[in-house]
């Protein structure tokens, strides 16, 4: 095994510890124990099982082709916040899941990005560090036009019975949207001539950097089963439990949809993030969190809209002000750090500073 491999066990097997608390959980929901307890272990216990679904999905990827596997792993990635969405959504909790959905866009973009270009310091990197930027403009563009589609709902004036409609059909074109996003992803890239003076990223695409799978397919898809389904159970005691526990806590629901359910399901993307750029591989690093943040505008946003129609939920993309607010300072920052194609870790220091600084706010915001 090689050394970077025996890091790659190390950092997971800290996250695979909180496995253990899947049957504290079930004994603590099934004596009634205090609801604080509950949410804090089911929500502990949800970080690794996103992670071994990342896992899963991509070593599956592997064996289906580059095709149907890039399909799989784009799509079952959401799986975490689709399934915790779901089941906010069944206890009426949708001001919550909204915001949860632009806080794990404004959390891929400034901590994930932002951890990911300090990280790059931690290998001394003197020089600033190039990314594919043909690549950033079709991620950057894309991610403008879905947050524009949640933006819009709440920029213009409708009518009690018409927003619910124009949720349904900006959600249609944001699926399309996707679709054809996640196609442009298999076409035939250019890329970049080089400079001297900036720093070579390995390409995402480059077999030499591409680690064989240590499960068999049979093995992936029965973790996979298993992983998925602990996840439901986890996700419904989580938001069964959350009301009192955020009650005791003394949180509002804006602040918990944006900077809790937000950070359950990707935490294990900041930590492989962190972990391609000490590596080298910023430019990959880059791409998972600018298509997370795409994938959550695109594809979790509106499959959450239909999803609070099958349950009856008034879920629509009319998002809070504070909310837009939020996403329109995020993107233009981001806009602006990185629209000359390199970076150095001061800039992830900004972006992670940023976040602070939309805590703060969203803590205090009424």
């Amino acid at each position: 095994m090689t050394k970077k491999s025996q890091n790659n066990v190390a950092s997971s097997l800290g996250l695979y510890w909180f496995l253990i608390l899947i049957p504290i959980v079930f004994l603590l929901e099934r004596s009634n124990a205090d609801p604080v307890l509950t949410f804090l272990g089911s929500a502990l216990a949800i970080i690794p099982l996103s992670k071994l679904i990342g896992e899963s999905t991509e070593a599956l990827s592997h064996y289906l082709g580059s095709t149907v596997g890039g399909l799989m792993n784009a799509t079952l990635g959401n799986a975490p916040e689709i399934i915790i969405g779901y089941f906010a959504l069944q206890e009426g909790l949708v001001d919550m899941v909204k915001a949860s959905i632009t806080g794990s866009i404004i959390a891929n973009l400034l901590i994930g990005l932002g951890l990911t270009f300090i990280a790059c310091g931690t290998r001394g990197f003197n020089k600033f560090v190039r990314f594919n930027f043909q690549s950033y403009q079709v991620h950057s563009g894309v991610l403008t036009l879905a947050v524009c589609g949640l933006v819009i709902p709440a920029v213009f004036s409708f009518t009690t019975e018409s927003e619910r409609q124009i949720s349904i059909e900006i959600s249609v074109v944001l699926l399309v949207i996707y679709v054809l996003s996640v196609v442009s992803t298999f076409l035939p890239k250019t890329p970049d001539s080089d400079s001297d003076d900036v720093l070579e990223i390995v390409r995402v695409d480059d077999p030499a950097h591409q680690e064989p799978p240590k499960w068999s397919q049979n093995k992936a898809l029965f973790v996979l089963v298993v992983v998925t389904i602990a996840l439901a159970f986890m996700s419904e005691f989580m938001t069964n439990s959350i009301a009192p526990a955020t009650s005791a806590f003394g949180l509002s629901q804006l602040f918990v949809g944006v900077f809790i359910l937000a950070l359950l399901g990707n935490v294990s993307e900041f930590i492989n993030g962190v972990r391609f750029a000490r590596n080298g591989q910023v430019e990959l690093a880059i791409g998972i969190f600018l298509g997370g943040g795409s994938q959550m505008a695109l594809l979790v946003a509106p499959s959450l809209v239909f999803l609070g129609i099958y349950q009856g939920q008034k879920m629509d993309l009319l998002f809070s002000k504070y909310e837009l607010i939020a996403l329109i300072i995020t993107v233009i920052s981001v806009s602006k750090f990185m629209g000359s194609g390199r970076v150095k870790p001061e800039i992830g220091l900004g972006l992670v500073s940023l976040y602070i600084i939309l805590g703060i706010g969203f803590y205090y915001a009424c």
